[in-house]
């Protein structure tokens, strides 16, 4: 069944614009990383991060932003609430999905050889 939530757009023309010259920003960046080869990799790397820090400031003041950084901080604070297993639990489980994999294989690898042994040479006749 699908989902009939609203899809969350940028409506605001403040926001619009915080988020054109965010990316604005990025393309400059890149632009200064690449036009400033001649001048060393202190200058390429410095123009690169000082675009790309200007342009998360002003990602990070529009709404979008904000709303990112809200959904990071609810995520945060689900992961704390999460009861992680223990040491030798882990270990344990660990453990049996490994016992689960190899036996697999061997059944699998077994059924092979069997319907080879069975289509090839009884069925067929073709001998290896």
């Amino acid at each position: 069944m699908a989902s009939t939530q609203p899809v969350d757009t940028v409506n605001t023309t403040a926001d619009k614009a915080k988020l054109a010259v965010a990316v604005a920003l990025v393309l400059a960046a890149l632009a200064a990383f690449y036009l400033l080869g001649k001048q060393g990799p202190v200058a390429q790397w410095g123009g690169l991060i000082a675009g790309m820090g200007a342009a998360l400031v002003v990602f990070f003041t529009s709404e979008p932003g904000k709303e990112l950084v809200a959904f990071g901080r609810d995520s945060w604070r689900e992961v704390k609430k999460v009861v992680w297993p223990a040491r030798k639990e882990a270990i344990q489980m660990t453990a049996y999905v490994f016992g689960f994999v190899v036996i697999m294989a061997l059944f699998l690898w077994l059924t092979d050889k069997t319907l080879e042994w069975v289509f090839y040479d009884l069925l067929l006749g073709w001998r290896k």
